[in-house]
């Protein structure tokens, strides 16, 4: 269970919900790496693995909607500060099954600012997005299939420093 001792600060003295104001915050680089994945049957795996999906290239096309995603992230959030990202990197890695496992894609975004705010709200945003692409994509083969696992991996920058998940 996520544990913090910061106030939210979304909310203002009177509870009500407001954008925070980052007008006086240094622009410094901050990055943030978020992870997940979507579990489907192996038939399923081997659909994207081998091109073959009747809409395309599977993987390609949801790297392309991380990115979008990432970058529209302000729009889809009420919150979120719309920022100029730098960077955004959207790995997309088949996985068979293990012992544990069902067989997965794993997704694992990272993206980069300079500015005066973190951005691990593009970053989830990004992993979401590209996931449930994937299932737009083969849900016609596999709707059994699962969004698990999404979280924050790291972050870095910004008065507030680094932050690294715990390994799961």
């Amino acid at each position: 269970m996520p544990s913090s001792t910061h106030p939210l600060t979304h909310f203002d003295a009177q509870g009500q919900a407001h954008m925070v104001d980052v007008g006086d915050k240094a622009a410094t680089r901050r990055v943030a790496v978020a992870t997940g994945r979507i579990e489907m049957l192996p038939a399923t795996l081997a659909l994207i693995e081998s091109g073959t999906a009747n809409k395309g290239d599977v993987l390609g096309v949801a790297r392309l909607a991380g990115i979008m995603a990432a970058k529209k992230t302000s729009d889809l959030i009420p919150l979120c500060h719309p920022l100029a990202l730098t960077r955004v990197a959207i790995e997309l890695l088949p996985t068979p099954a293990s012992a544990n496992q069902p067989p997965a894609v794993q997704c694992t975004a990272t993206v980069e600012t300079t500015g005066p705010t973190g951005v691990e709200m593009e970053a989830l945003t990004a992993v979401q997005v590209a996931l449930l692409t994937v299932y737009d994509m083969c849900k016609a083969a596999d709707r059994g299939m699962a969004i698990t696992g999404v979280r924050l991996l790291e972050k870095h920058g910004g008065k507030s420093g680094s932050y690294v998940a715990d390994a799961v």
